[in-house]
Parts: structure tokens; sequence; C-alpha cells
């Protein structure tokens, strides 16, 4: 099936994160199934004063001919078109007229009516974009809004935004990409393993929290600027996967190196480690099984999400425990609470079994 073409008209409005309307249109065509071309060619039409989220412009592509896409004020931004269509759509988005008289079979709709409000990849309940570009700290805004997880730990998700974006910006002014974020995180994941490994626990945890704002700035950075790759997604899920139980186990091997060693070294590692790959387990196991992910199926379960015995929850607990003088200690909490972790998920796997039987399972966010 031949790429749809779509026309990018009208009067650019402020760029934001470096990009203009245009720009942006033509970065994020192909990924929507299109490609920027002519208007007497185009399918589509698209204003380029006016940023849109990925499932605004898939679903637009994907509408009957006639469908016009409107912003919050009422007035027609973009529009599905053929050769029937084409003039009066052309008239109507190029003017950014209110989307009043449609010809007949026409519909007007917005974003929200277009696209829902549920978006599966990125785990969350929320409009989709359909902003005018006139205010670019505005839209900028509401780009990396858009572009952050819905479900995730508590750090990422309350206390990263505000700095994330302004080194999102920085990072987007000045040509740095989402994979040298990464690989930039990735020397950090080093270096706080050996300063773990060394008993300089109170170092590695700044170290450690820094990587762990990396690794939120290079996601929101690909996908504000459009930039997200297979090599970036993999790389960058990659390290997010593997590198928290070679953490845990430095830390074990630096309570021995500063003369604190955990007696039972086989158990709490075989817990923390162990407990880790289970729960990874059993979140797969789940989205096999019920074609969901656990952490999205019920509304307690986006909330468990945001303490449960992940990389950044545990290094609290470290970081809490640390503060006191007892590194120790904090390792033994972290495998307490993996093991706890490990059973809340097992349970809600027992009752996910049940509910399935009453037929398939969907989340608590694709409610109306």
């Amino acid at each position: 099936m031949a790429e749809m073409i779509a026309a990018i008209i009208g009067p650019e409005g402020q760029a934001a994160f470096g990009l203009s309307g245009a720009a942006r249109l033509a970065r994020q065509l192909p990924r929507a199934g299109m490609r920027p071309g002519d208007e007497a060619e185009a399918s589509v039409l698209l204003r380029a004063d006016h940023v849109y989220g990925a499932g605004v412009l898939t679903a637009l592509a994907q509408a009957a001919p006639g469908t016009v896409l409107i912003d919050a004020e009422g007035r027609a931004v973009g529009a599905r078109i053929d050769d029937e269509s084409r003039d009066w759509a052309r008239a109507l988005v190029g003017g950014h007229g209110a989307a009043e008289g449609l010809a007949p079979g026409a519909r007007a709709l917005t974003g929200v009516e277009l696209a829902g409000r549920y978006d599966q990849k990125l785990r969350k309940k929320a409009d989709p974009l359909v902003m005018p570009a006139r205010d670019r700290v505005a839209v900028e805004r509401a780009l990396f809004g858009a572009s952050y997880k819905g479900v995730t730990d508590l750090v990422t998700k309350h206390v990263w935004p505000r700095p994330a974006l302004a080194v999102t910006r920085f990072c987007a002014l000045r040509g740095i990409t989402p994979n040298q974020v990464t690989w930039a995180s990735l020397a950090l994941v080093i270096l706080a393993f050996w300063l773990f490994w060394t008993g300089q626990f109170a170092l590695g945890l700044v170290v450690a929290w820094v990587m762990t704002f990396l690794d939120t700035v290079d996601g929101k950075l690909a996908r504000v600027t459009v930039t997200a790759s297979k090599l970036g997604d993999v790389l960058d899920h990659g390290i997010d996967l593997i590198h928290p139980p070679f953490w845990w186990w430095a830390w074990a091997v630096g309570c021995a190196a500063i003369g604190d060693p955990i007696e039972d070294f086989a158990l709490v590692m075989g817990v923390i480690v162990g407990g880790y790959v289970a729960q990874r387990l059993e979140e797969g196991w789940f989205i096999a099984r019920y074609g969901i992910e656990m952490h999205i199926w019920r509304r307690f379960d986006s909330l468990f999400r945001e303490i449960t015995a992940r990389r950044n929850p545990n290094l609290l607990i470290l970081m809490a425990f640390t503060i006191f003088g007892a590194p120790r200690e904090g390792l033994i909490a972290v495998a307490w609470w993996t093991g706890i972790c490990f059973a809340v998920h097992l349970v809600r796997v027992a009752q996910a079994e049940i509910a399935r039987r009453k037929g398939p399972l969907t989340s608590w966010m694709t409610a109306a």
C-alpha cells in the first residue's frame, strides 16, 4: 500500500524545541503512514501553525474522506480529503475557519473524538494534542507533558518533570541527540556500580540519581523532537532492564568493603535478584495471558507501580538508610520490599485469572 500524501498548509506558528510546525510534521508524518506532498495529490491537509499528537495524525489518515479535525476553538486545522472534498476542505482549513456548514456527509471532530483519550504506548489517559503554536513556552510544556508516561515510579512521575523539561529543551536546541544522552547514562551506570562496589554509597547514590534523571530525559527528548529510533529504544530499554541487579550486587559487595558485610549474602541477593527477575516474568506472563500490561489493569495497579520494587523506589530505600548510616540494613530492606511486591503481583495474577472467566481484561484507563 502506497504512502498517503499530506499537504502542510498555512502560516508557521512558534517553533517548539527548535522545530517549526512544518519541520515537526515532516518528521511525524512517516510514522503515521504519510509523507509530505503537494495539495493536488494530498489525501490529508494539516495546518503548520498547530502541533498534533501522533495518535491524532494516525487517526486522521485512517478517517473517512470529509472528516475535518478541529481544535479547542472549533476551528478547522486538518482534514481527510478526496477529489470531491478537496476544494471546500482546502478553503476551510486554509482559512482556519469555524467548522460550520460542512458539505453533506462531512463531519467535524475534535482530537478526542477522532483518536480517543487513551494512549496505550505511554500508558496514560489524556486529551490528544491539537494545539495552536502561539506561545512557545506553552507549546513546549504541552509537548513535553504529552511525551510523559502516565504509569511509572513516583520519582519519575512527581520529581523529574520540571527539571527534565528544562534539560530536554537545552539538549534539543543544541543538537544533543537522545542516543547521546542514553550513552551518557550508561557511563553513569558503570560509575555508580564502581562506587557502590567500593563502599562509596553517598557519592554512588548521587551518580545513580543523575543516571535515572538522564533516563527520563532521553525518551522525552526523542519524542518531543520526533527522533525516536529502534536502536535508541533497544539501547534505552536494554540498559533499564539489565543494570539494577548489578547495582544491588555491587551494594552488597560495598557493605563488605566498609567492614559491615551482609551475613546472609546469598539469601539477600537471591531474594533481590530472583525477585526482580520473577516480577519481570510476572509482567510478561500478564501481557501474554491477558493482552494488557499488569500495571494498567486497575487503578490500584497503576498506583502500586509508583512504589513497586523497581530501581527508583529501591534507590529511595537505600538512600534513606544510608542517610542514617545503615547501608547494610538498607539492602536488607530492599530484599523485604522485593519479596512483598512479588507477592502482591502474584495475587494480582491470580485475581486476573479469575476475572478473565467473565471476559477479556481491559484497562481502567479505557473507560470513558
